[in-house]
């Protein structure tokens, strides 16, 4: 007696072929060691955004630097994704913060250290009397001598300069010079070359004069050969100013004393 036997069509060898396939596959997947797939293992590109739980990337497990500014897609940064504290000053490249990025009203006063915002920080203009909460410019928040230039005087001790440069085709020449604000006496003047120092008057350090408070100082830097005389007029040292006078061995086209200057109010 013959046994039928049955009778094996192509698609029953595909499907079984299969079947040890996806059970190799499992049984290949289910032996790998802990952490024996990582980043070399990965073809770039395979692990997708389909393939990520919610919340299956957290910080602890970015490497430091691995988020660049060409990862990110258009507005994937916003501050509800921010953590309290997490943007620092050190986490800013020069440059980053802009006005244009910044929400009107988003910068207050609580927001800022201490000493944040100085003068070279701040744009012409940019602080206007609108800006301004009544009394919150007093005097210990201006500069040495601003007070007093507001209410039109040199405060004590602050310290005016300028240049003189006098002469020309004349044998006596005199000239006048006002301080851009008034002192509160008159003060002791002083003729001294370029070189040249006192207790009144410290000295002449890359053309700025220095004056000792309730002296005026000229550092005389050049004058012609035939120069006789040079100081200041009779009774011309005022609150307001000083007049000069010089006097030259003939009325010549190159007659000339130049030099710098400075008073400092007593």
């Amino acid at each position: 007696m013959r046994i039928p036997r049955p009778q094996m069509s192509y698609a029953n060898v595909i499907a079984t072929i299969a079947l040890f396939v996806a059970l190799g596959g499992v049984a290949v997947a289910a032996g790998l060691p802990k952490n024996s797939v990582g980043t070399r293992q990965l073809k770039s590109g395979a692990v997708t955004k389909r393939a990520l739980h919610r919340k299956a990337v957290t910080g602890g497990k970015i490497a430091p630097q691995a988020v660049t500014a060409g990862k990110l897609g258009v507005n994937s940064v916003r501050a509800e994704n921010l953590g309290e504290g997490i943007v620092a000053a050190s986490k800013l490249v020069d440059g980053a913060v802009i006005t244009s990025k910044i929400r009107s009203g988003a910068v207050t006063g609580n927001k800022l250290d201490n000493g944040a915002v100085v003068t070279a920080k701040l744009d012409d203009e940019a602080v206007t009397n609108g800006k301004l909460a009544d009394r919150s410019v007093t005097l210990v928040k201006l500069a040495p001598g601003v007070f007093g230039q507001l209410r039109g005087r040199v405060e004590s001790g602050e310290t005016l300069r300028g240049i003189f440069d006098i002469g020309g085709s004349t044998k006596v020449a005199r000239q006048g010079t006002s301080f851009q604000f008034p002192l509160a006496a008159p003060p002791a003047g002083n003729v001294l070359g370029a070189n040249g120092t006192s207790a009144a008057c410290p000295g002449l350090v890359n053309q700025s004069p220095e004056a000792s408070p309730g002296q005026l100082c000229l550092y005389v830097k050049a004058q012609s050969g035939n120069t006789e005389s040079f100081g200041f007029g009779n009774e011309a040292v005022t609150r307001l100013g000083f007049g000069l006078r010089a006097k030259f061995g003939a009325a010549e086209e190159g007659n000339r004393v130049f030099g710098y200057w400075a008073v400092t109010a007593p």
